[in-house]
């Protein structure tokens, strides 16, 4: 896998190599942001779930971000907790060089009868192809430096907010973009699809509680993600998260979101812990 190329898409970036069980990959700079994305490190052990289990639907997601990782090989082992007929419970480790990087707990359901209903509350905001993207919107200098971005477009419901600006007013912590991941869109494996979602409710927790913190006193990575998958998006190219910030205390944010497609069904919902550390000298 050419961990070099800009752009590359989210199939390709999750590619594994090994099995059955134990699988390795080399981490894409394309997927960089303070380092390998958390979100991008969780797509990968979805991934390696999906090659293990043999329910073909992704249920659930948790994870643990135990160490970071620098860019090389990782070895993934997929370890099956619990078979089932109706769901199965699968383990992942991430380590490198023997270290341990991510703990990962993932669920599969098979699809069966049962209650169903859809009483959700979607936000009232204009559709994609109304508003500008961040390509058309933000200057060079205003755009995050981080090779990861290049792989979403982004068309944020806030046409006015601009990161660059640690000056500007503070605002409710809270952030709405419509999403298309680039250069393919959507995915015919389950599991990459439902890692789209998954690296969005990852990624945003930051980007809602900065809306309120711009002084740069701190940066806050995830100690943990967790996504619930209630819908696959295959259909939809474009999707809506839907982030906030709700709390800050004692040194940890807490988050939580919620994935929309264009028919603006609940495709995802999840949230996160970020822990406050002060920003690199550099």
């Amino acid at each position: 896998m050419g961990d070099e190329v800009l752009g590359i898409s989210l199939d390709a970036a999750t590619k594994l190599d090994g099995g059955p069980g134990t699988y390795t990959t080399v981490l894409s700079r394309a997927w960089e942001i303070w380092g390998p994305s958390g979100g991008y490190l969780a797509a990968l052990a979805l991934r390696a779930a999906g090659l293990g289990a043999e329910i073909a639907r992704p249920a659930s997601f948790y994870c643990q971000f135990l160490r970071p990782p620098s860019f090389g090989r990782v070895d993934l082992d997929v370890s099956l907790l619990k078979p089932s007929r109706r769901s199965e419970a699968l383990v992942v480790q991430l380590t490198q060089q023997n270290r341990p990087i991510l703990h990962a707990l993932v669920r599969t359901a098979t699809d069966a009868p049962g209650y169903e209903h859809e009483q959700t509350d979607p936000p009232d905001v204009p559709s994609p192809e109304v508003l500008q993207s961040t390509d058309e919107l933000w200057a060079d200098e205003e755009r995050p430096p981080f090779a990861f971005w290049d792989n979403l477009e982004r068309r944020p419901i806030d046409q006015q907010f601009r990161p660059a600006s640690s000056t500007a007013e503070r605002s409710s912590p809270i952030v709405r973009e419509w999403v298309r991941f680039r250069p393919a869109g959507c995915f015919d494996d389950p599991f990459v699809d439902a890692a789209r979602s998954l690296i969005l409710l990852d990624t945003y927790g930051w980007p809602a509680a900065f809306r309120m913190h711009r002084d740069g006193t701190y940066l806050a990575p995830n100690l943990d993600t967790s996504a619930w998958f209630h819908q696959l998006g295959r259909q939809s190219e474009w999707l809506l998260i839907d982030h906030e910030c709700p709390v800050g205390e004692r040194g940890l944010l807490g988050v939580s979101g919620r994935v929309w497609d264009l028919d603006r069904r609940l495709v995802a919902s999840g949230g996160a812990q970020l822990c406050c550390i002060p920003p690199p000298a550099s």
